[in-house]
């Protein structure tokens, strides 16, 4: 890895600092208050069969992540102007390595706050349907306008070197609906989901700001800040729902976790993507695999035995970890291992020939591959959920 400039050092201290610190107060100190006023709310995850808790657990804790990242964007966007009305005050307080990203962070205020837009419409959606149990047409239909909406608006596109826009766009959208359903389904145990989503976060963040855009040498601030303040969001939850959770993300939790994770990768330039290094654009695959991993596998198994996709049941990856012997918080662990093992080879896809990828990619092939071989010891003997154990359409099983 090439050593970084100080200053650049300067910034990523810098951004952790502004990022993650008020993300992680604001999201422990509202998902505290959402906790208080569930059972008031109507917001209480009860057990059943195909739920891996044994006493009601408050629902609603995304809506804490949801404010950790909108609160601190808030006040980073009243900061920036403030900054900018008054650039004495920035000359006192600010690095030199920050001061001179204010222009270009105060200009991305505007599509901040528009992307935050449509993960407040889904965090709304997953809040009723954590309320009222929604049926899964109406709430995968809203995923889909939202997202077309903000890949339409916001002109993402997905990386694939396919010269027609109006593909690529289309595959945006499946692309960001596809990550939203993806940490809906992962979300079926004590601080998997919201784990799993800071590391990933973590190692995309990780990736930007030490690779920097060939165009102008700089890392992706703004892309890496997103992320950053959404790791900042987790961890305040994670104080809350780490075993024995105290409360649970909901579907509000997921459904905006999963679409912000979506937006970053969308938003994020890869370096060399025109040139050199084309194949750096599969780092956000290696970086998701796991989350997608689970989405196919359940899928697959769900369609296999005659089922809707769209029935809950206790077929995930970390169910199937614990039919293997391993304790819940065995299961967490050993998928946050599997996470971080894809992930440390998205930061060498930038940096590495053709060659270099093929190795990246097999590793990430032969970990999912293992995982399937340990799975197969358990002979899939797990009996499918009755019509009245999995009568919900909904996807999450904590």
């Amino acid at each position: 890895m090439d050593s970084l400039p100080n200053t650049l050092w300067i910034q990523m201290i810098g951004m952790l600092l502004v990022t993650i610190l008020p993300a992680f107060f604001i999201s422990l100190f509202a998902v505290g208050l959402v906790k208080h006023y569930a059972g008031a709310l109507g917001l209480l995850d009860k057990p059943n069969a195909r739920k891996v808790h044994t006493v009601p657990i408050p629902l609603g804790g995304g809506l804490g992540i949801w404010l950790g990242v909108s609160g601190t964007f808030l006040i980073g966007t009243i900061g920036l102007f403030v900054l900018q009305g008054n650039e004495s005050i920035g000359e006192a307080w600010l690095p030199a390595g920050l001061k001179e990203h204010l222009p270009g962070l105060a200009s991305k205020s505007l599509q901040i706050w528009v992307l935050l837009g449509g993960g407040t419409v889904l965090a709304l959606l997953g809040l009723l349907d954590d309320r009222f149990s929604l049926p899964w047409q109406p709430r995968l239909a809203v995923e889909f306008l939202v997202a077309g909406t903000v890949v339409y608006w916001q002109n993402l596109q997905l990386t694939a070197f396919i010269s027609l826009p109006w593909f690529t766009s289309i595959l945006s959208v499946i692309w960001i609906v596809m990550l939203i359903n993806s940490f809906n389904m992962l979300d079926n145990m004590d601080a998997l989901s919201g784990g799993v989503a800071a590391i990933i976060c973590t190692m995309l963040a990780l990736m930007l700001m030490i690779t920097p855009e060939s165009s102008r040498g700089q890392p992706q601030l703004f892309v890496a800040a997103m992320l950053l303040v959404m790791v900042g969001a987790l961890l305040g939850f994670l104080k809350h729902n780490w075993p024995p959770a105290s409360v649970f993300m909901g579907d509000a939790g997921s459904y905006f976790v999963g679409y912000w994770i979506a937006i970053a990768s969308l938003l994020s330039t890869y370096t060399g993507a025109k040139g050199t290094t084309p194949h750096a654009v599969l780092a956000p695959l290696c970086v998701l695999a796991i989350p997608l991993y689970d989405m196919v596998s359940v899928i697959w198994i769900r369609i296999r035995e005659g089922r809707s996709p769209f029935q809950a049941d206790k077929r995930h990856f970390s169910h199937r970890l614990v039919d293997l012997g391993m304790t819940k918080k065995q299961a967490v662990v050993t998928i946050y291992l599997a996470t971080v093992t894809c992930s440390l080879g998205a930061l060498l896809l930038p940096r590495t020939d053709a060659w270099g990828a093929v190795l990246v990619l097999a590793i990430v092939f032969c970990m999912l591959a293992l995982i399937g071989v340990l799975e197969s010891l358990t002979g899939q003997n797990t009996p499918a959920p009755s019509d009245s154990e999995a009568s919900s359409p909904k996807a999450k099983e904590n």
